[in-house]
């Protein structure tokens, strides 16, 4: 006898190796990586998996408005001959490799104040 698990309207079983179930973003409704991926499109900042992941779990979401801040903060860093640095945005602390362009983590208001940042640069609050 085999037992079946109900699961709830509408979803599919994840299998191994098969595709992602989509998260929608909370504040427009569309796919995170649609989202993701227009949101880097439009300020020539890209995201580690590692940060997207952190984003995604965390809740943290970037505006457009909040993208151009950052990708400024990056051009500044890398004006003075930053590499790798800590971007801080209000409650949010981002680790970037400035070469590359790339956000390598984020770390959200809560875990903030308990973090050590190593093998950075510099620093600049936006």
């Amino acid at each position: 006898m085999t037992d079946k698990v109900q699961m709830p309207i509408g979803s599919q079983p994840l299998q191994p190796g098969g595709p992602k179930p989509k998260t929608q973003s909370k504040t427009t409704g569309l796919p995170f990586d649609r989202v993701l991926q227009e949101t880097i499109a439009a300020g020539g900042v890209k995201f580690s998996a590692h940060a997207e992941r952190r984003l995604q779990t965390r809740g943290i979401t970037l505006d457009r408005e909040r993208l151009a801040q950052l990708s400024e903060a990056i051009d500044r860093v890398a004006a003075k001959g930053g590499k790798e640095s800590l971007v801080l945005m209000d409650e949010l602390a981002l680790i970037v490799s400035v070469k590359n362009r790339t956000v390598i983590t984020a770390i959200d208001g809560q875990s903030l104040k308990t973090n050590v940042f190593t093998n950075i640069d510099s620093a600049i609050i936006t």
